[in-house]
């Protein structure tokens, strides 16, 4: 990449970890002209003094180095042994049928830390809990593959399945944006589900920890790995309208896909509202997706929307970003709802750059701690609370061991619903020594969902 194809940004700071060699990385250290540096992307003038400032990012350039040179071993890893444990699965059923990745009984990890797939029988389409409990339920499914989801959403919750989005990142060159819509007639809404980082894939925990920036005019800064995913373009940034890439149909750009197959089904549908939701980093895109739909004023589109539920989202933008967002998506009645649970790490993702000249949560956080207890917040509580504290080090530990007890009675005192498979129960063992480990699970957030007694909504 040339610094051209950042000329749709009128301020940006993009790090290269795949540029970065000793000399830049020594640079950092002791030069303010980061401009001048392979490592980083911004204009050639850009001065950091602090050495502060230029330290997190001699950090944050070495731990994406090393996420990006494990990316291939931990991904045969990963699938390895997610490979083994489908087949161990079908041992379990009774079954000695060969794992098919691409088939409709094939399970991701996440899939098989928690098993549960069907829909909470008890919150009916006019209960406040309905939007966020259809919403995480969909957050979870879109980590499986195609066949998977298309099997659930048909057959398991009796909706319509309209289509599986793989979407092209012109910037990575690769496919980094994974989506699929549902049609609910009873309930009339229209599901759009951004599929967040596939466990182990650290590739992609790259792009979570990377605290790059585009300064976008009208919108704000806006963090660079989540708008190359959903579809930004080089040299242009979001122009209105984009066509595939070029002799290659199958590659198409996750917000104007999804967006065009948005239109289509709410004119269709003339009483459908629609629901953008994801987890972790799908939280992310779900909630860029909202706000550039508010960039290019698809006033239709957004009248209709009905809520964008996140869970364990990150930041993805500066204060400008977060009004301008606001202004669209919470006014005049609230649609943005971001849930966090305990110590969850992602939503205090990119690391070290929490103000809001950089990035900044919005939206009203429901936060729920290890008890499922649930706070409305601005912003996550316990920000300061970090591991690194000795007072921080040992109340992590205290919830990981809280959350292991929790596991083991929750099942039997509540329902069946709530009780954990082995993999959890081993992962939360293990986090009694490595707090943090299971926190950004999917589980925990339909567990708040379904032990909520009201979810506020749009109304």
């Amino acid at each position: 990449m040339s610094k051209i194809d950042y000329c749709f940004s009128n301020d940006y700071m993009v790090l290269r970890p795949d540029r970065a060699g000793p000399f830049d990385l020594l640079h950092l250290l002791f030069s303010p002209k980061v401009g001048r540096n392979r490592a980083v992307d911004c204009f050639t003038s850009t001065e950091i003094r602090s050495f502060v400032r230029r330290l997190a990012i001699f950090f944050n350039l070495l731990l994406q180095i090393v996420l990006l040179s494990l990316a291939g071993p931990v991904a045969a890893i990963a699938a390895a042994v997610e490979f083994a444990l489908n087949f161990m699965d079908n041992i379990f059923q009774g079954s000695m049928e060969y794992p098919d990745r691409s088939s409709a009984t094939y399970r991701s990890l996440t899939g098989l830390i928690d098993a549960r797939v069907d829909l909470d029988k008890s919150i009916a389409p006019t209960d406040s809990r309905y939007h966020a409990s259809l919403c995480v339920m969909a957050s979870k499914v879109a980590y499986e593959n195609e066949a998977f989801i298309r099997d659930v959403v048909t057959n398991r919750w009796q909706m319509e399945f309209v289509k599986f989005f793989d979407c092209w990142n012109e910037f990575e060159n690769a496919y980094t944006a994974q989506a699929f819509v549902l049609w609910a007639p009873d309930a009339e809404v229209v599901v759009v589900a951004f599929r967040g980082t596939p466990a182990f894939d650290t590739a992609r925990w790259r792009a979570d920890v990377d605290p790059s920036w585009y300064k976008v005019p009208r919108l704000g800064r806006a963090h660079a790995a989540y708008t190359h995913a959903l579809g930004a373009q080089r040299n242009m940034g979001w122009p209105k309208w984009v066509e595939h890439v070029k002799g290659k149909p199958n590659k198409v750009y996750a917000y104007y896909a999804i967006r065009d197959a948005v239109k289509e089904l709410l004119e269709a549908n003339g009483k459908a509202r629609l629901l953008v939701t994801g987890h972790g980093s799908g939280g992310a895109l779900a909630v860029l997706f909202a706000t550039v739909l508010a960039y290019h004023r698809e006033k239709a589109v957004l009248d209709r929307l009905a809520g964008v539920y996140t869970f364990g989202q990150p930041r993805v933008g500066d204060a400008m970003l977060a009004m301008f967002a606001e202004r669209h998506l919470d006014r005049p009645k609230k649609r943005h709802f971001r849930f966090a649970y305990a110590g969850d790490p992602q939503p205090r993702l990119p690391a070290g750059e929490s103000s809001p000249a950089h990035f900044m949560h919005f939206g009203l956080c429901l936060h729920f701690d290890v008890s499922y207890n649930l706070k409305v917040f601005m912003e996550i509580p316990g920000e300061a609370s970090a591991t690194s504290s000795p007072a921080g080090f040992l109340v992590s530990r205290v919830n990981a061991a809280r959350e292991l007890g929790r596991s083991v009675y929750l099942g039997y005192w509540r329902s069946a619903y709530f009780r954990e498979g082995w993999v959890l129960l081993l992962m939360r063992v293990v986090a009694v020594v490595l707090p943090g480990l299971p926190f950004h699970r999917v589980h925990d957030y339909v567990n708040a969902v379904a032990l909520a007694a009201h979810i506020p909504k749009d109304e």
